[in-house]
């Protein structure tokens, strides 16, 4: 077997020898000069200079219209990108002086455009980047961060597989257990995948979660065929967005297109399963109107028996632009989608038949309705305040028969109901200013965010039928054991500012602060009901509770960077992080384990420290060392309760979870191939990390590994294409995980909720291939190739309980129209 050490060395040789050459090479020659206004000759900061050959971004002017970079000794074409500003192309000449210098003069134009609107006929090279240390009203400077475009993508995107999507997102742990992309379920560095609660999850900057506070499990995921890309920022994003243990996830939609009023998008894709999926996307710019809008519809019979679903997804933008430096506007989206689940399985069925189900009543069911309007203005170039009202109205169901003894057969009796309403609204306002000082650019955010959510959960007796009815009956069946309903008035107000401090032109300092304060209730009751041995009822009592937590503190972070060259990038963070107990810790009564009625909020920290890149569109890599320290943390043990080993939900003890990540992506056909119309690249993405809890109130937890942990995650993929085909493949492994702080070996074989999640490898093959001038594109890949049986979750309560396998091999064929 390859030792750690092998491994290390094998996969990091390649990025030292990057890291050497990006000190010892550099450019021939510098281009600078400044910007201007055509008709005012007012100079014109944050106007963007790309290479037209492939896109890449070669600088932005800074505040006094200078733009400066290094370039190779050869002529080539110069684009000059400032929304409201027609693009000026500059014809580079052969040029023996080290310096050349040319002045640019932009024309306005009438309708404001965005950065983002900017159409590519080329895919990246690199299929993921970074983001600047500025972006709108957001500062990412010194930040641990990723940026998925989704255009550059070749994978299965109708059905949002994540396994491919965040292929090169270093670290990440992904639930596979939904062949439709219904929901996006991934974790990271040992947080909980479970329906990416360990994130703020957010759209086009919004949140789009339950309850940020109360229960941020996100049952809404976009469409990935309505996105342009998607942004992942770590720990250290709890600052500007939250308290969270994992950071950010911002899903940033497709903008409208600028230079057309009409334009219509059609992408109908089927697959194994019975899978058949539409988009329908319109968008386009009248005068200062601009929109965009979609429907997604998904249908399948899923891979297992019992595991049909059909979804229906809108979404509507639409902006008007007051003026070139103001605008308005709006967006819905209504999710709805059923889903039937069927159910876990124990160790002994899986190793069975991985595909069995037993379940054929469980239903799971959503509808989800956000809105928002954002207001944005620059008072100048350099001053930029964006206000945003949110809003979400949304249910979620579930019914069905799930016995803590998962190989039980359904009894056909009475199902468990859990029924949970949604309504929330928030206001949050940003407003950046780029100021001077000592002749250095410096970089000011505050911000504020109000935030409001009623929420409801009510479970006890479904109906004894098999279809999906979300319908209580505890009035049919009083001595149903599990009734209750409550209430959860939740209240977040938070302060947060940070500033960049520009020591000079290489180093920066990012300190920040929020100010937090938290204000979550629950109100309701539960009864206890007791029955006899032929079910008679013979107690009935309810418990009334009303619980309130008041918590008021402070979270600090600090951000470093240091830019040597424009190849080389060092930079280190810390944040403090915190996440608040979730109803769905204290109040759900679940069969296959109970809640400690102790447990308590966690707390603890979050530090990175790495170095990153782009060397001449040849090497893109990223890699760091980090440290969590996770106090409190929640998770499960084994205990015995009335002479019987039950696993319990509480406070474990304080973790330390620490490793390094890395993604050296590199370019070989620039280094093989002269002809420009080839692509091909190679990526490798590995994450080694270590994990012990260092304090627990239970002697034999301390020196455990943290659940949820792979010692080793790994990804490796090739990219190979000529003009319009492209081609894809992609090899992931995970190492085996621990589900529980006991780090027990053996199953649970009555719920299989505990036990090892064995190690798994998975391969993944798509092509694309544009024609009729990008009018037309043709879709096709297979997922699991090699037809791998694993699971990579047992649940501990819905889709569950029990091993949750994951998909067999998988065909699709899509096909898209563009008009």
């Amino acid at each position: 077997m390859m030792k750690l050490q092998d491994f290390n060395l094998r996969y990091t040789l390649p990025f030292i020898i990057t890291l050497f050459l990006t000190q010892n090479i550099f450019a021939q020659f510098t281009v600078k000069g400044t910007v201007k206004d055509q008709q005012t000759s007012v100079i014109i900061s944050g106007v963007v200079v790309y290479n037209a050959l492939d896109m890449e971004v070669l600088a932005t002017s800074d505040s006094n219209g200078i733009y400066t970079f290094d370039t190779d000794n050869f002529i080539d074409n110069i684009l000059f990108v400032k929304p409201n500003y027609d693009t000026y192309t500059l014809h580079l000449k052969q040029n023996e002086k080290s310096v050349s210098e040319y002045n640019i003069a932009l024309n306005p134009i009438s309708y404001k455009l965005s950065t983002l609107a900017l159409q590519r006929n080329k895919k990246e090279v690199f299929t993921t980047k970074r983001l600047k240390d500025v972006e709108e009203t957001s500062i990412y400077a010194g930040r641990k961060n990723e940026v998925v475009s989704i255009k550059d993508k070749t994978a299965n995107i109708a059905t949002s597989n994540a396994r491919q999507i965040y292929n090169q997102v270093v670290g990440l742990n992904i639930y596979q257990n939904d062949d439709a992309g219904l929901q996006l379920n991934i974790g990271g560095r040992g947080l909980d995948p479970t329906r990416t609660s360990s994130f703020n999850t957010r759209q086009n900057g919004y949140d789009i979660s339950p309850d940020v506070l109360g229960y941020p499990e996100s049952y809404y995921t976009p469409a990935s065929e309505g996105l342009d890309y998607i942004q992942i920022i770590r720990g250290a994003a709890s600052l500007q967005y939250g308290t969270q243990f994992g950071g950010l996830i911002n899903f940033v939609m497709k903008t409208p297109n600028p230079k057309q009023p009409f334009e219509l998008v059609s992408r109908n894709t089927i697959g194994s399963n019975g899978l058949f999926t539409n988009f329908t996307s319109l968008s386009g710019t009248i005068g200062k109107w601009q929109y965009y809008t979609f429907h997604n519809y998904k249908k399948g019979d899923g891979f297992r028996d019992n595991s049909s679903f059909n979804s229906h997804n809108y979404y509507g933008y639409v902006r008007y632009n007051f003026s070139e430096n103001t605008s308005l506007s709006a967006e819905l989206t209504y999710l709805n989608y059923l889903t039937q689940q069927a159910g876990g399985l124990t160790d002994q069925m899986f190793y069975q038949d991985a595909y069995q189900s037993n379940r054929s009543r469980n239903w799971f069911g959503v509808n989800w309705l956000l809105a928002t309007v954002k207001f944005r203005h620059e008072f100048t170039d350099a001053s930029k305040l964006n206000i945003q009202l949110f809003g979400l109205d949304a249910t979620r169901d579930a019914v069905g028969f799930r016995d803590n003894r998962v190989a039980q057969p359904d009894s056909f009796e009475q199902r468990d109901l859990i029924k949970g309403t949604f309504k929330n609204f928030g206001l949050e306002a940003k407003y950046l200013k780029e100021y001077t000082l000592l002749k250095d650019k410096q970089v000011f955010l505050v911000g504020t965010k109000f935030y409001r959510a009623h929420n409801t959960a009510d479970q006890g007796a479904g109906s004894s039928l098999s279809d999906a009815d979300f319908r209580l009956y505890n009035d049919q069946y009083p001595s149903y054991p599990n009734q209750s309903s409550y209430m959860y008035p939740n209240l977040n107000i938070s302060l947060f500012a940070e500033n960049i401090w520009y020591l000079n032109k290489k180093w920066s300092l990012t300190p920040g602060i929020r100010l937090e304060h938290i204000d979550t209730q629950s109100k309701g009751y539960y009864n206890r009901i007791f029955t006899d041995g032929a079910g008679n009822l013979l107690i009935n009592q309810q418990d009334d509770q009303d619980q309130r937590s008041v918590r008021n503190f402070i979270l600090l972070g600090l951000g470093a960077s240091f830019k040597p060259s424009k190849f080389v990038e060092f930079y280190g963070n810390f944040s403090q992080n915190y996440r608040s107990v979730t109803f769905s810790d204290i109040s759900i009564v679940n069969p296959s384990f109970a809640i400690d009625p102790d447990i308590s909020d966690e707390n603890g920290f979050t530090t990175d420290l790495g170095v990153r890149g782009v060397y001449k569109k040849l090497v893109s890599y990223d890699t760091n060392l980090f440290l969590i320290r996770y106090n409190d943390r929640i998770g499960f043990v084994q205990k015995e309760i009335d002479a019987l080993a039950k696993s319990v939900r509480g406070n474990i003890g304080d973790a330390v979870l620490y490793g390094i990540e890395s993604l050296v992506d590199v370019n070989l056909a620039k280094l093989f191939i002269s002809n420009r119309h080839f692509r091909w690249s190679v990526f490798t993405n590995t994450a080694i990390t270590k994990s012990k809890y260092i304090r627990s109130k239970q002697s034999s937890i301390v020196g455990n590994q943290v659940e949820l942990v792979p010692l080793l995650n790994f990804k490796s993929g090739m990219s190979f294409g000529y003009k319009s085909l492209m081609t894809s493949l992609q090899w992931s492994y995970m190492s085996k995980q621990f589900t529980d702080a006991t780090n027990a070996e053996n199953p649970d074989i009555l719920t299989a909720v505990i036990g090892q999640i064995p190690a798994y490898q998975v391969m993944d093959f798509s092509v694309s291939y544009s024609f009729l001038k990008d009018v037309m594109q043709l879709e096709a890949g297979i997922n699991n190739v090699l037809d791998t049986v694993y699971f990579t979750r047992r649940a501990t309560g819905y889709p569950g309980p029990g091993i949750i396998p994951s998909a067999p091999r998988t065909l699709y064929l899509g096909c898209e129209f563009k008009f």
